[in-house]
C-alpha cells in the first residue's frame, strides 16, 4: 500500500491583476478568476485521483483579504474533500499571515492548519504511519531559519514536513525563513512539501525536497505551464513524482520577425501563424500571449502609427484561432532605409536624432523624472510599481519611456501620408 497526496503552494486565490497593460475586460475576467479555477482544477485532481491528503505549503491567500466570496469559495472546496475522506495539511506563508480570512474561516475536522509552533501530526494511510510536519508564519517576515523548530523524525513512520521558505534564495523572491537544501536532507524526513519560490524544482537526496511552484500564473513574468505535485510514498519509503497540469490560463512571451514584410496583411498573417503555432503547442485552456513584433521593414513606421489597430488585428486573430489571447503588444522595429536614396537629408529623421540627444541629456531627464515621480505619488498604493521599485528600475523605465516618445513622434510624422 501508499500514502498518495496533492502537493500545492502559492495559490494566491484572488490574487489582484498586476498588469496595467491588460485593458481587455474579458482577459481581465479570465485571468482574474484563475486562481479559484486553478484551485478547483487540483481538488478535482485530489477527488480523481483518491488520494489521501492534500498539502499546501503557505500562501493560499494573497494578503490582507477581506471578501467572503473569497470565504464561500474556499468553504464549497474544503466541503468537496471533507466529503470524499481527503485530509488537508496547510501551513501558512507570508502572504496568509496578513489574510483576516485565516483567522476567521471554520474548517471541518479533516483540514489541519499548524501553528506557529511544530506539532507533528499521525495520519494512518495505506496501512503506513504518515507524520506530518508543519510551522506556520505567525507574522509576515521570516527572516531566521525555522529547521531547527521542526521536532526529529518519527522513528517506525513515513516523516513529511511542510515549510514556507525561499531556500538560498531566489531572483524576484525576498528572503523567507531561509535553509539549505543539504539541511533539510540531513533532517531525516522522508519528504519535504516547500513553498514560496514561484518555479517548481525537485531536490533528490537523502530525501525528496519539492519546490512545486505555483499552480497559477498571475502576468507575463510567471510564464509557463504551472502544476502541482502528485506524491506517492510506497511501504518500503520509495518517493514517486508525477507533475500534473493545474494552470488554466498561461502566459508565454511570443516574437514574430517581420522582416522583409511589404504589406499590412502579410505581416497580420505572420502574427496569425504565430499566434496558431503558439496555441498548439500550449497545453493549458488558455494561452494569453505578450506579442512582441521584431525585425526590419518598410511597414515599421506604419506599425509605430497605428499600433492600436495592428494590436486590434492581433487580438481578432487570437479570438478567431481560440482559446488565445493578446496581453500586449511590444515593438522592435527598424526600417531599411534610414536616408533619402538621393543622399539628401530626411528633416523627419534629424529631427528624431535631435529628440534622442535632448532625452539624454541632465536637465531633460531630471525633469521627467520629476515627472514619473509625481505620477506615482498621485496613484493608490498598489499602482506605483508601473516604473519599478528601486532607482535603477526608474532609470530603465525612463529610458524607454523617452526612446518610445521620440520613434512615435517620429513614426506619425513619417508615416503620415501613407494610407
Amino acid at each position: 500500500m501508499a500514502f498518495r497526496f496533492i502537493h500545492t503552494a502559492d495559490i494566491h486565490l484572488d490574487s489582484p491583476l498586476r498588469s496595467l497593460a491588460m485593458r481587455n475586460p474579458d482577459l481581465a475576467e479570465l485571468v482574474g478568476d484563475a486562481s479559484r479555477q486553478a484551485f478547483v482544477s487540483i481538488v478535482d485532481l485530489c477527488l480523481a485521483e483518491r488520494v489521501d491528503a492534500l498539502v499546501i505549503a503557505g500562501d493560499l491567500y494573497d494578503g490582507d483579504q477581506t471578501s467572503m466570496k473569497t470565504a464561500r469559495f474556499l468553504a464549497l472546496q474544503i466541503t468537496r474533500l471533507h466529503q470524499a475522506g481527503v485530509r488537508v495539511f496547510m501551513i501558512r506563508g507570508n502572504h496568509d499571515a496578513m489574510s483576516r480570512i485565516t483567522k476567521q474561516l471554520v474548517f471541518p475536522d479533516t483540514v489541519t492548519i499548524f501553528g506557529g509552533r511544530a506539532q507533528p501530526v499521525l495520519q494512518s494511510a495505506g496501512g503506513l504511519d504518515v507524520m506530518v510536519h508543519g510551522l506556520s508564519f505567525a507574522n509576515p517576515k521570516a527572516p531566521e531559519c525555522l529547521l531547527p523548530k521542526y521536532t526529529a523524525p518519527r522513528e517506525g513512520a513515513v516523516n513529511v514536513g511542510i515549510m514556507h521558505t525561499s531556500l538560498a534564495g531566489s531572483p524576484g523572491h525576498d528572503v523567507y525563513a531561509p535553509c539549505s537544501v543539504a539541511d533539510l536532507h540531513g533532517h531525516g524526513f522522508d519528504y519535504w512539501a516547500l513553498g514560496h519560490i514561484h518555479v517548481r524544482k525537485v531536490h533528490p537526496g537523502a530525501s525528496t525536497v519539492v519546490m512545486p511552484g505555483m499552480p497559477q500564473g498571475r502576468d507575463i513574468n510567471e510564464a509557463g505551464e504551472k502544476s502541482v505535485s502528485l506524491v506517492t510514498i510506497s511501504d518500503d519509503r520509495t518517493v514517486t513524482i508525477e507533475e500534473r497540469l493545474t494552470s488554466v490560463a498561461q502566459f508565454e512571451r511570443m516574437n514574430v520577425d517581420l522582416t522583409g514584410t511589404l504589406e499590412w496583411p502579410e505581416a497580420v498573417g505572420r502574427i496569425r501563424s504565430a499566434l496558431e503555432q503558439t496555441r498548439a503547442a500550449v497545453r493549458s485552456r488558455h494561452a494569453v500571449v505578450r506579442l512582441g513584433l521584431t525585425g526590419t521593414s518598410p511597414l515599421s513606421w506604419k506599425i509605430i502609427r497605428d499600433r492600436d489597430l495592428l494590436l486590434g488585428e492581433a487580438e481578432q486573430a487570437a479570438d478567431q484561432v481560440g482559446d488565445a489571447w493578446i496581453e500586449k503588444l511590444e515593438l522592435d522595429l527598424s526600417t531599411p532605409n534610414s536616408e533619402a536614396s538621393d543622399g539628401v537629408a530626411d528633416p523627419v529623421l534629424e529631427l528624431a536624432q535631435s529628440m534622442h540627444t535632448v532625452a539624454r541629456s541632465e536637465a531633460f531627464r531630471a525633469e521627467a523624472k520629476a515627472l514619473v515621480l509625481k505620477t506615482i505619488a498621485d496613484l493608490p498604493p498598489d499602482a506605483r510599481d508601473f516604473a519599478g521599485k528601486d532607482e535603477a528600475a526608474l532609470d530603465v523605465f525612463l529610458d524607454g519611456a523617452l526612446a518610445r516618445g521620440a520613434g512615435l513622434v517620429t513614426a506619425r510624422l513619417k508615416a503620415g501620408g501613407q494610407q
